[in-house]
């Protein structure tokens, strides 16, 4: 969880809009109208064919509200705009689609405090700068430096449209981190607890395939260092594990608003090979995370998910096992004990409804801030939830006793495009219960 000085600020300046600031952000209305052309307005730095390319309509196709709505969301979900409308009207007798948009700002030096693991003990802080939208493409160039509890520096770039012409996508990551054991076993097996330095590079090439499909391959190289060596808590016979990394991932997704879905579903699949046998490392890591959102009465959405992470090979360290408690957790044990096995299973199912619905606040009577900070598309919703979670190591039986089960109701804050803040009251199977106070969406 990151709470940067900005986010606070824009937080409190919530209270303080003015009355009669409506917004009427799309296309609406029961009649349906066909659709000769699309044009975008407002687009200063973003290239076109970015935002084109989320479409699901082209001319000659046939506009509703619903259709509208949908689209506009995919648009938002580049997270590069703080409005969108979709605006049809007529000239000439043609139907022209005009899609008018806000950009946001795209430069980032943002001073923050870290909660590592979503758990207060664990305070982090640094400087996290970003560059959105770099060259208009949608590229993404970010530095991080952390300090505090697990101080790291990492970098990491982003190119959606490596080659617009055939989808083809490109990322890269380097990043150095001292971590903190995790692991019990592990703490038990080296006498207290211990940190290990870890060095990571990624690099992946990717396809997407029409508007729901994205296929990537993925190398690296990991350098971990251990204190002393223990057979488990390092994988291969030397307190230092060199481990070369071949991977190949899956995405499915044909949700409206991703950082906050009403319709849609989320699929990822993914699957690496670590050590290859080189340096006597050699294991597996699999993951499966499927996500569904479907708008029920209207204004009432709910949302489902079932998530497996899986690990197996001749020798599985302790730092690659599956856990429950740290950036995976089941809320009704949020801040109980920690899970963790070769293999992790957590599922969830929400109910969402809109106590205000979206609307627009723009502070632009604050001097000196640019105007592209201060626009923002706020809302409230109110949300019943139940989650449940196990681990399990290898050759051991599962059953339904084994899972921690807990259950409770929420307020989520949209300040969106840049935070979502989420309030809740969770109970577990004893009835014991807990206040969680976090960011971002649940799932």
């Amino acid at each position: 969880m990151k709470i940067s000085f900005i986010i606070a600020f824009l937080t409190a300046a919530i209270f303080s809009v003015s009355q009669g600031q409506t917004d009427t952000l799309f296309y609406s209305g029961s009649y349906s109208v066909v659709i000769d052309s699309i044009e975008i307005k407002g687009n200063e730095t973003t290239e076109e064919f970015i935002i084109l390319r989320e479409l699901t309509i082209e001319p000659g196709d046939t506009l509703n509200s619903k259709l509208a709505s949908y689209n506009r969301e995919r648009i938002y979900s580049l997270n590069i705009f703080n409005n969108v409308k979709l605006v049809p009207y007529s000239i000439n007798e043609k139907n022209v689609l005009r899609i008018d948009i806000e950009e946001s700002w795209y430069i980032y030096p943002i001073p923050f405090i870290s909660l590592k693991d979503k758990d207060w003990d664990k305070i982090s802080y640094g400087i996290s700068v970003s560059l959105k939208n770099f060259r208009g493409r949608n590229e993404n160039l970010k530095g991080v430096l952390a300090l505090g509890y697990d101080p790291s520096f990492s970098f990491s770039y982003f190119n959606p449209n490596l080659s617009y012409n055939h989808n083809l996508h490109f990322e890269t990551r380097l990043s150095y981190t001292e971590f903190t054991n995790k692991s019990n076993t592990a703490e038990n097996l080296y006498g207290s607890n211990f940190e290990q330095k870890l060095f990571t590079s990624r690099i992946g090439f990717g396809k997407r395939f029409g508007k729901f499909h994205w296929l990537t391959l993925n190398t690296g190289f990991d350098y971990i260092e251990t204190p002393l060596y223990f057979k488990g808590i390092n994988a291969s016979n030397d307190k230092i594990d060199r481990t070369v990394m071949l991977g190949v991932s899956y995405v499915y997704d044909t949700r409206d608003l991703v950082q906050y879905p009403k319709n849609g579903i989320f699929t990822f699949v993914n699957l690496e090979f670590k050590g290859l046998g080189i340096n006597d490392i050699n294991y597996r890591v699999a993951n499966l995370d499927f996500r569904e959102y479907r708008s029920f009465f209207e204004k009432l959405t709910a949302k489902w998910r079932l998530a497996f992470r899986h690990t197996g090979g001749r020798l599985v360290p302790y730092y690659d096992y599956s856990y429950l408690g740290y950036s995976e957790r089941v809320r009704g044990y949020f801040h109980g004990d920690k899970r963790e096995g070769n293999d992790s299973f957590i599922g969830s199912v929400e109910l969402n409804y809109p106590i205000i619905e979206e609307t627009r606040l723009n502070l632009y009577f604050i001097p000196l801030l640019p105007r592209s900070l201060l626009s923002y598309r706020v809302a409230i919703i109110a949300q019943l939830f139940g989650d449940t979670g196990a681990t399990r190591n290898t050759g051991e039986s599962i059953s339904i006793n084994n899972f921690d089960t807990g259950y409770g109701t929420g307020i989520s804050l949209l300040l969106l495009p840049y935070a979502i803040f989420r309030f809740e009251l969770a109970f577990n199977e004893q009835g014991k219960t807990e206040w969680i106070i976090d960011l971002g969406a649940s799932f």
